[in-house]
């Protein structure tokens, strides 16, 4: 599937949904497993971006270490998930979003979410984030 062909069924997928449904240490695990399997049972669309995946790599690396990570990585990008790049009118926008929210304390990779979302079409986001 391409970017083109994103429908309404699709819900962008956040670091910390990736990591809660991966690391059974995680607080969120149990929720994230059944989100998961949720969204798989109904044919839901998993969307995240490479930003997204480097915030997750990093997470990951820093709570789980590198082999984790790594494979962390590895089954993603192997899996349903359809990984977007961030465009440059993605990134003129989230720093538009980052300027109107200066009150807000999410990240620079957020900013990137909720743009690539709105480019997309996307509604729903699969996250733990309390920013997001």
């Amino acid at each position: 599937m391409s970017e083109e062909q994103v429908d309404r069924r699709a819900v962008f997928v956040d670091s910390s949904a990736f990591l809660a449904f991966a690391s059974i240490r995680d607080e969120n695990h149990a929720v994230a497993g059944r989100i998961h399997s949720r969204l798989e049972g109904t044919g839901t669309r998993l969307i995240t971006t490479t930003y997204v995946l480097a915030e997750l790599h990093a997470l990951s690396l820093s709570r789980r270490g590198p082999s984790f990570a790594l494979d962390l990585l590895d089954r993603i990008e192997k899996g349903n998930t359809l990984i977007v790049a961030v465009r440059d009118e993605d990134w003129q926008k989230a720093r538009s979003i980052l300027r109107r929210y200066d009150d807000k304390s999410f990240s620079l990779t957020d900013a990137l979410s909720f743009s690539v979302m709105e480019r997309l079409g996307i509604t729903d986001g699969f996250t733990f984030d309390r920013h997001f």
